[in-house]
């Protein structure tokens, strides 16, 4: 059976339920801690018209110090019920927040298996934002029961004096909330509309950092910026729209509340002016007047704060709901490394056709740069194996027929831009801290060097996208990574081309006999990696068009010999 952790939810409402079913519990202490609290707020307005009104008939020290003592009570009520009520509240809110980021961010790491038109940055802010604005109704439903029952209490005790107090505040708090709840629509479809734009927003920055050096290479910054700009300020718009709508959305509910505390305190001392209700009452209706609009203001704020969390949930369902591009097998690979590429046909491949047996060191040399982007994206499952024509078997099953995870413990394949993450060269290099090989790693990728230049080895600080290390290094730590995950088939594309010829040597050997035994795909033109593998691929116009050792192609083919040649 499938736990509520990971059934997936299929709409924003689903998910809005889901988190209040899994936080019931907390939810109940936190509404019963709130009310508690409310209730004393409001206990200590009829508390002190109960004193004056005691006072004035029994006057001495005894019924004095049976008032003090009563306010001692409801003031330490008021404040042990608020710290833990909202500690209880605030414990479950960030609990579920982090739960739903983790969900969010699980499924964008699962590219193959979602059909989302969204960019990384803006998964990236419906991971942060919108999570934590969704959980946010784990608060928002105990404070809305809660201020419910101050406005409950307080029009009990003023029905009490007089009845006409009471329906006052019934029957305004109904039309306060009436009005209210029609100007929330408003800003939650507000809010969804500024949630997206600042979405693209982050997702167009998130690509001018990844893009910065090539742009300021070919002098493209300028207008990337400009582009930026603009898509900033259709968010700026939209932000200032919302502000604008949620500061009429307070202020009319500000004016409502001060005009339902006013019309109570006024009916109040006309009631006491005609001697219907004695001082006692009069001085806890003033009272009850002015704490009556801290609930009410709480209570209709709600409305909106339902609203943006209603529209956070449905930002994310974009992404927890998303159709599969493919349904990926269950099977996991047969023992055995080798890898076969049978009539595949997709972008710039036609019908390419190879083998790697398992322990062989493979090289192919791809003439049209596409191509190898192609095959590189066809083997790293970042095309669902029925998007393309052809099969690709690992361990001979079909990739098709294969669970991701189980492909993954198998293959690995390792873009040429592969990404560094803040932390230090040990974590780039062994995030999950079990590879038993990263000194040999290190060594074959000639990181050696970059190690021994920092007193802190291996564990010398790296930051976000290797920013303080060169290109050549950042290539270096990528291959480094890939090398000690030691996995049975390792595809690696263009893994040298940022260093200088006398290191792409002693990285070729050291690949070479780093990887002796296990099974290996090299897609380059590097001529020292040409050389150090068993054999070369030649991949033309889509097709293989030759096969032979690095040398035997140059003794043979003139186009090769032109191609690789440096």
């Amino acid at each position: 059976m499938t736990s509520p952790d990971t059934q997936r939810p299929r709409a924003g409402s689903d998910i809005l339920r889901t988190a209040l079913r899994r936080n019931v519990g907390a939810m109940v202490w936190g509404t019963v801690l709130m009310g508690l609290y409310q209730a004393g707020e409001t206990a200590f307005p009829i508390a002190l018209g109960l004193i004056v009104e005691h006072t004035m008939r029994h006057r001495g020290l005894g019924a004095l110090g049976l008032s003090v003592a009563a306010l001692a009570v409801i003031i330490t009520t008021v404040s042990l019920s608020w710290r833990f009520g909202m500690r209880i509240l605030q414990k479950a809110n960030t609990t579920e927040a982090h739960r739903w980021r983790v969900r969010v961010a699980g499924a964008g790491l699962q590219p193959v298996a979602r059909d989302v038109d969204l960019k990384s940055g803006e998964v990236l802010t419906i991971a942060t934002e919108d999570a934590d604005q969704t959980a946010d109704i784990i608060e928002v439903v105990p404070l809305l029961i809660s201020s419910l029952v101050a406005v409950v209490i307080a029009a009990v005790a003023l029905g009490l004096a007089d009845l006409r107090l009471g329906l006052l505040v019934i029957v305004g708090t109904v039309g306060i909330l009436s009005v209210l709840s029609v100007m929330s629509r408003r800003i939650g479809s507000s809010t969804r509309e500024q949630q997206a734009r600042v979405a693209r927003a982050g997702a167009k920055v998130a690509d001018l950092i990844i893009g910065l050096r090539p742009l300021h290479g070919f002098g493209g910054n300028h207008a990337a910026f400009r582009s930026y700009r603009r898509v900033s300020t259709d968010a700026k718009q939209q932000s200032v729209t919302v502000a604008r709508v949620g500061g009429v959305y307070a202020g009319t509910a500000l004016a409502l509340n001060a005009v339902l505390a006013a019309a109570v305190t006024l009916t109040a001392g006309w009631l006491a002016f005609e001697g219907r209700i004695n001082i006692g009452e009069l001085v806890m209706a003033v009272g009850l007047a002015q704490f009556i609009m801290e609930p009410l203001k709480l209570f209709s704020e709600m409305p909106k704060y339902v609203m943006i969390a209603r529209a956070s949930a449905e930002r994310m369902a974009l992404v927890l709901t998303a159709p599969p591009v493919t349904t990926p097998g269950r099977e996991r690979p047969a023992e055995g490394a080798d890898l076969e590429v049978d009539c595949v046909r997709h972008g710039t491949l036609r019908k390419v056709r190879f083998r790697v047996s398992a322990g062989e060191f493979v090289a192919v040399a791809a003439y049209q740069p596409r191509a190898a982007a192609d095959l590189a994206a066809v083997l790293a499952l970042n095309v669902p194996p029925d998007v393309y024509e052809g099969t690709v078997r690992v361990g001979g099953r079909d990739l098709a027929d294969l669970a991701v995870e189980a492909v993954r413990e198998r293959l690995l394949v390792n873009p040429y831009d592969g990404e560094i993450f803040a932390g230090t060269l040990r974590s780039n290099i062994d995030p999950t801290g079990t590879s038993r090989i990263v000194p040999e790693a290190v060594e074959a990728s000639m990181l050696t060097d970059v190690v021994a230049l920092h007193r802190e080895g291996l564990d010398h600080a790296v930051r976000d996208r290797g920013a303080n290390l060169s290109g050549g290094q950042r290539q270096r730590l990528s291959l480094a990574r890939a090398l000690a995950a030691d996995t049975d088939v390792l595809v690696l594309r263009d893994p040298t081309t940022a260093v200088d010829a006398v290191t792409e040597q002693l990285i070729a050997r050291g690949v070479a006999e780093l990887r002796r035994g296990r099974t290996t795909l090299v897609i380059t033109s590097s001529p020292a990696l040409l050389d150090a593998a068993d054999r070369v691929l030649v991949l033309d116009d889509g097709v293989v068009t030759a096969e032979d050792t690095h040398r035997g192609l140059l003794a043979t083919d003139e186009q090769y010999r032109m191609a690789v040649t440096r």
